[in-house]
């Protein structure tokens, strides 16, 4: 069987600002919740059939109390905040697994459930549903792989090395050493991608570089490191079987009523009846 795990707070923010593009600010009360359950039951139309989905229930997370410059939830829009709670009912009620994280982040989930259905074998491939560069480092070959939505690409280990220069396993490294916009930390001053992955490919992780490369930096390449490093032991499932797609539940018809999107039904039940 195939594993799908999906990020649901980035494809939450794909199509609320997809839509934007059409809808001249006058955003639909739950538009980007139905744009991610189309997106999730095309993928069971299409032949899916284990998926879970990760969201972040609170954008802070641990790693906040580690950097002050972590991400946060300030400055994201209001119209979209307030459908971050509404698409982990909706998917639950549409029967989809989903791990709404607190203490960690979605991406830890994902990594987490990228591990545990990766030990399974009767699991031939997991697919992790996310551009987010940090999830590279879970890519193992191509039995777990990442799923560019955006540039259309699957990424497995070859594809890894040939888009940051390392092996996946040192990702947390050279994000570390480069920095990463999104999430808030700047990276070690004065060391670009190009050294970032001379040094990696040279001296291995962080932790084995000789003194004098980093010299007082170093300390903070190892916190940016640790920021980087993606928990994997965040118990979200313990058989694959679970994440199984079984069809809608009884609460599913009043949401898709509340989100005026009748044929999410109509289009569950047809499927469902093939399950």
């Amino acid at each position: 069987m195939i594993v799908h795990v999906v990020d649901g707070t980035y494809e939450l923010f794909r199509h609320f600002y997809g839509l934007r593009r059409f809808n001249k600010g006058k955003d639909r009360r739950f538009g980007a919740v139905v744009g991610v359950l189309q997106t999730v039951l095309q993928m069971f139309e299409q032949g899916a059939t284990h998926l879970g989905v990760a969201t972040d229930h609170i954008i802070e997370s641990f790693r906040n109390e580690l950097w002050p410059g972590y991400k946060t939830s300030e400055g994201i829009e209001p119209a979209l905040f307030s459908q971050f709670h509404p698409l982990e009912e909706a998917l639950a009620a549409m029967g989809v697994v989903v791990w709404p994280m607190i203490e960690l982040e979605a991406d830890d989930a994902l990594a987490s459930a990228a591990r545990i259905a990766a030990d399974d074998p009767h699991v031939e491939k997991v697919c992790i549903w996310t551009v987010d560069k940090d999830l590279a480092q879970c890519v193992r070959g191509d039995r777990v792989v990442q799923m560019d939505r955006r540039a259309n690409t699957i990424r497995d280990g070859e594809g890894v090395r040939k888009k940051f220069g390392v092996e996946p396993a040192l990702i947390p490294d050279f994000l570390a050493l480069v920095g990463d916009a999104a999430d808030g930390y700047p990276g070690v001053s004065g060391i670009g991608a190009v050294t970032a992955t001379q040094l990696l490919n040279r001296y291995g992780a962080i932790e084995k570089f000789p003194p004098a490369v980093l010299g007082e930096r170093r300390d903070r390449a190892l916190l940016f490191k640790n920021l980087a490093t993606l928990r994997t032991d965040a118990e979200l499932f313990r058989d694959v079987d679970e994440l199984r797609w079984r069809g809608p539940g009884s609460a599913f018809a009043s949401w898709t009523q509340r989100m005026e999107a009748p044929r999410l039904l109509e289009r569950c039940l047809k499927l469902n009846r093939g399950v």
